[in-house]
């Protein structure tokens, strides 16, 4: 009798991504507060491990940089940012949060976890398009990066 291979565990910084992502819909969607979306994350027993402090810093300062970032992918989209599902708005405000300010993060990661956060949480072909506008927000936030690795 064979088993078959259960998914591997989440990492911690993933599930961190995951809960962050969830907070900023919360704050979009519901206008909860981050200090009320952090107590909330923090008690919940069911979250399972993950990085409390990125969790904490990805949630605080895309809330605290919001108009910035607004500013940074509104002119890579082909419609209105209140035209975009509320999970590809926050996928891209988070990314484009890592993207310009953890630089110690490498970019392929961060397009990478917004895209298989976008394949968990937002519809069918979200994915596609958050690719297609982070692949010109790293154009340009990331130019020397990019560079680098061609």
């Amino acid at each position: 009798m064979t088993q078959e291979n259960p998914k591997p565990a989440k990492s911690a910084r993933h599930r961190a991504r995951e809960l962050a992502l969830q907070g900023l819909y919360q704050w979009r969607v519901a206008g909860s507060s981050v200090a009320q979306i952090q107590k909330t994350t923090l008690d919940e027993k069911s979250v399972g491990r993950f990085d409390v402090e990125l969790f904490n810093q990805l949630l605080r300062g895309v809330v605290a940089h919001s108009e910035e970032l607004i500013e940074l992918i509104t002119p890579n989209l082909d419609r209105k940012l209140a035209e975009l599902s509320p999970i590809e708005c926050s996928v891209l405000l988070l990314a484009t949060y890592e993207l310009k300010f953890q630089l110690e993060v490498p970019y392929r990661v961060v397009m990478n976890e917004a895209i298989e956060l976008t394949k968990t949480f937002g519809g069918s072909d979200g994915h596609k398009y958050v690719n297609g506008v982070l692949d010109k927000l790293v154009a340009n936030l990331r130019s020397a990066e990019v560079n680098a690795k061609s």
